[in-house]
């Protein structure tokens, strides 16, 4: 069994972790941690938990934490940066679903968050964890940047046709959509029901913080040099992302269609649906997969392509697990098998 513990765990994606966790057979999750519900069990803060977990909650800085195989931090930005160095030293791996660990330059990171970080000597050695891409390399981390939710959906939308050369890189859009667990737990005027309840708003336009780790991905596996216009909405649904993703085609006889089926074939979490397909962020809710759609409108010169996640899971928590399982060695897909929620 792997020793498991969440720092964070009353976030959002802290318990999407403890859901999907509670039903994995080689794990067992031993420590969660909350600064503001210390000391209260975990089935009293989350009465879903109820029969599945008796943890009683304690402080982020709970040493326990080195006595775990793996840590997960589901905390927000800037947090586990101060922990992973001693946790690391004791023998402890992570897996970070935080950004502290996703931008491999100090500077780039502290200008998109706002403050120094606090072990650059550890971003070169961290794996971005987006197993359909860096699958080997996961294999043997000790610490996992978990990607972005954003960046997860529209890397995978991007990059078959971007590595086979068949679409302009100094050419690309990404419009997308999330659901407002994207913007986290914690109380914000816009996230409120009578806020984003009838509303459907873009933001982040000048600069969203997932911008440089999705150009950073596309250039690192795609090579050469991309330019992307990325434009994050907020819909008023719980949970999910759409992205909605234009590129110019430089070979218009190419079948885009068969290149993805084949790019995807064996990845049971990437589900490439058939031709004219629009899918729905229902379609993935609640589910570990990405659902993609390649459409070629009009006379064929420009590409869209849909991309669907749920943001908690395949953007954050169940591809944590999926990191897990690559790295312990198990069956990929152990623990993450169940379909999407619908309705």
């Amino acid at each position: 069994m792997i020793k498991t513990g969440v720092i964070g765990a009353t976030g959002y994606t802290g318990l999407e972790l403890l859901r999907i966790l509670s039903a994995h057979p080689g794990v067992e999750v031993c420590l969660a941690t909350s600064d503001a519900e210390a000391g209260r069990s975990l089935a009293e803060v989350f009465p879903s938990l109820r029969s599945h977990t008796d943890l009683v909650l304690s402080a982020h800085d709970d040493p326990a934490a080195s006595g775990c195989d793996l840590v997960f931090f589901a905390t927000p930005n800037g947090k586990a940066m101060r922990r992973v160095p001693k946790l690391l030293d004791a023998g402890t791996r992570i897996i970070d679903l935080s950004a502290d660990f996703r931008l491999s330059d100090a500077d780039s990171w502290a200008r998109w968050y706002g403050e120094t970080h606090a072990c650059p000597e550890l971003l070169d050695t961290a794996v971005y964890g987006l197993p359909e891409l860096n699958r080997e390399a996961i294999k043997a981390a000790r610490l996992i940047a978990n990607p972005g939710c954003y960046p997860t959906a529209i890397t995978l939308g991007l990059l078959p046709a971007l590595q086979s050369g068949i679409i302009d890189g100094d050419d690309l859009i990404a419009d997308a959509k999330s659901g407002v667990s994207g913007a986290g737990r914690k109380t914000s005027m816009v996230t409120q029901f009578s806020e984003a309840g009838e509303s459907f708003t873009a933001y982040g336009v000048p600069g969203h913080r997932h911008h440089p780790e999705i150009v950073q991905t596309l250039e690192r596996f795609a090579g050469g040099r991309i330019d992307l216009v990325f434009v994050p909405h907020l819909v008023p649904m719980s949970r999910g992302i759409h992205a909605t993703l234009y590129a110019t085609k430089l070979d218009t006889d190419a079948s885009v269609q068969t290149l993805y089926e084949n790019y995807y074939r064996e990845e049971h979490f990437v589900d490439v649906l058939p031709p004219g397909s629009h899918p729905g962020t229902i379609s993935v809710r609640g589910s570990n997969h990405c659902r993609i759609a390649v459409h070629e409108p009009g006379n064929g010169r420009r590409l869209v392509i849909l991309s669907v996640i749920d943001n908690l899971v395949k953007g954050a928590a169940g591809q944590a697990v999926q990191n897990m399982n690559i790295m312990y060695g198990l069956d990929e897909v152990e623990g993450l098998t169940f379909p999407a929620l619908v309705p």
